[in-house]
């Protein structure tokens, strides 16, 4: 039998990259829940149940809920889902303020919860986590990431003209780009070196973009055993740029990726030797998107095998991002 799926907010992302992995991952789409009309006659013709809200999608009872709603309406699917005892994963980041977060987090009581850090399940990242783990850089010293897009004003999701922008809305998303981009790079960055973060600084910018939240900022930390990180976030990077970069430097070599930070699949990585300055390409599955390793993860999680989603770590670095983002609004 084939894992369920239901979809709250069936948007852009539910639609472009959830649905494409769930199919690919050999699973189901069984409903989904939505209040456009739009969104549920979408669905309808690809032969999903729509219900224009939750406790309809849930009646059909799927093994697991994906809530791909705007930021600020996370809390309540979740919650309801949790109640009714099915397992949940829950886009980034899992609430628009952390007041949100930690009532989400607390609802999911015995569930299985899961965020969408999609960029933890990535094939590039899960073969540059083995490297490290394996000694082959030696001792981590820094993590640098690049990770830009183009999102202006005017921006509308692929195929969404009637859609407004809510990610360059405050109350909507929680900020811009860096508590839409920005998490995706800490979460990476602390698998990958082990270790929680326990200091962190955000600056915010608001230098091209003509709304009421930042286009791009710099976030720059420390994990719990010394290694340092930098990460540039932004909505001002013209596409055609390279924007997406990866790099983990060690006492005894470095990796980079290149384009691997993102919703597809495929990308470059190269792992360079400290002493001899050789190079070597790290292989990897470059047909299997991050979206769809990680819908195959959350199955096999539900299932009762071994997996990493944790709602008490995501909670955790909500609360140290919350803290700095705070503190960097008041300078903005």
């Amino acid at each position: 039998m084939s894992f369920r799926w239901g979809i709250a907010g069936f948007g852009w992302v539910a639609r472009d990259h959830m649905l494409p992995a769930i199919a690919a991952a050999g699973h189901e789409l069984v409903a989904i829940a939505d209040p456009s009309s739009t969104a549920r006659a979408s669905a309808e013709a690809l032969g999903a149940f729509a219900s224009p809200d939750v406790t309809g999608l849930l009646a059909k009872r799927p093994d697991a809920i994906y809530v791909a709603t705007p930021n600020h309406l996370h809390l309540a699917p979740v919650a309801e889902a949790a109640a009714s005892g099915t397992a949940i994963l829950c886009e980034k980041p899992i609430a628009a303020t952390l007041d949100q977060a930690e009532a989400l987090v607390a609802a999911t009581g015995a569930v299985t919860y899961g965020t969408a850090f999609d960029q933890r399940h990535h094939p590039a990242h899960r073969a540059i986590q083995r490297e490290i783990a394996a000694g082959a850089i030696g001792q981590v010293t820094a993590v640098r990431i690049a990770y830009a897009c183009w999102i202006d004003p005017a921006w509308r999701p692929p195929g969404q003209t009637e859609v407004s922008n809510w990610r360059a809305d405050p109350a909507a998303a929680g900020g811009g780009a860096v508590i839409d981009l920005g998490l995706h790079g800490l979460d990476l960055a602390e698998m990958l070196v082990g270790e929680p973060l326990d200091r962190l600084q955000i600056t915010l910018q608001r230098r091209v973009h003509d709304y009421p939240v930042d286009d791009g900022g710099m976030l720059v930390g420390r994990f719990a055993g010394g290694a340092l990180l930098q990460s540039h976030v932004a909505y001002n990077c013209p596409e055609v740029l390279p924007r997406r970069r990866l790099e983990v430097l060690g006492d005894k070599g470095m990796i980079v990726a290149l384009d691997t930070m993102g919703q597809s699949a495929g990308g470059s990585v190269q792992l360079t030797c400290g002493r001899s300055g050789d190079t070597r390409a790290i292989r990897f599955d470059t047909d299997l998107s991050p979206f769809t390793a990680q819908a195959l993860a959350f199955a096999a999680a539900v299932a009762g095998g071994a997996h990493d989603f944790s709602g008490t770590r995501d909670l955790n670095l909500m609360r140290l991002f919350c803290t700095a983002h705070e503190e960097a609004l008041a300078c903005l």
